[in-house]
C-alpha cells in the first residue's frame, strides 16, 4: 500500500509540473504575441503572392469586420490575432507606400498601425517569415485576409496544408494552444 502512495503521488507531482511548464509556455507565447510593434514594413514573397509583412517577414492582415479604420479586434481575438502596435517611427520597405501608413486609437489609447486605413494584425500560428496560416480564415466574426501592396485584401486561398477555412469556430472552441 505504501508504495502505491509514492507511485501515486509521485504521478501526481510530475502532472503538476507538466502542467505549470505548460502554462508557463502558453503564457509566454501570448506576452510575446501580444507585444507585436513596428518599425519598418515591407513586402514578402509568400505561397499566395508578395504581401504587407513585418521587417522579419512575418504576414500582415486585415479583419473584415473593421469598419472607419477601427479595429473590432479585441480581448481573445486579439491574442490569435495581436494588433501591430506603434512604437517609434513607422517606416514603408521596398514597395511599400509610406503614404498608405497611418495609425488608429485603440480602446487603451494605445495606437495600432493601419495600411489604407485597415488596421494591421499578426496571427498567432504564424511563427515565420512568409506563412500564411490566417489566410481567409473566418475567426471572430469576420474573414481575415493577407493585405497586398496596394492596400487590399488578397483573396488568393491558402496553400494546400497551411490552408484557410470558411468554418467559423466560436472563440470557446480554440483550446489553450489557439484556433486551428
Amino acid at each position: 500500500m505504501h508504495k502505491k502512495t509514492v507511485l501515486l503521488a509521485a504521478l501526481a507531482l510530475a502532472l503538476a509540473a507538466a502542467g505549470v511548464a505548460t502554462a508557463a509556455a502558453v503564457t509566454h507565447q501570448s506576452v510575446a504575441s501580444s507585444s507585436a510593434t513596428a518599425g519598418k514594413i515591407t513586402l514578402h514573397k509568400t505561397k499566395i503572392g508578395s504581401v504587407l509583412a513585418t521587417s522579419s517577414g512575418r504576414t500582415l492582415y486585415l479583419f473584415m469586420k473593421d469598419k472607419n479604420k477601427t479595429s473590432a479586434c479585441y480581448g481573445q481575438c486579439a491574442t490569435f490575432w495581436p494588433p501591430l502596435m506603434k512604437k517609434g517611427r513607422v517606416s514603408a520597405g521596398a514597395g511599400v507606400k509610406a503614404k498608405l501608413l497611418g495609425t488608429t486609437k485603440r480602446k487603451n489609447g494605445k495606437l495600432q498601425v493601419t495600411y489604407k486605413g485597415h488596421p494591421l494584425y499578426l496571427f498567432k500560428l504564424d511563427h515565420g517569415a512568409g506563412q500564411v496560416a490566417g489566410q481567409r480564415k473566418d475567426f471572430f466574426g469576420g474573414i481575415w485576409y493577407a493585405l497586398s501592396a496596394s492596400g487590399g485584401a488578397n483573396r488568393k486561398a491558402p496553400p494546400a496544408g497551411g490552408g484557410g477555412t470558411t468554418t467559423s469556430p466560436t472563440t470557446t472552441n480554440c483550446g489553450i494552444y489557439g484556433c486551428p
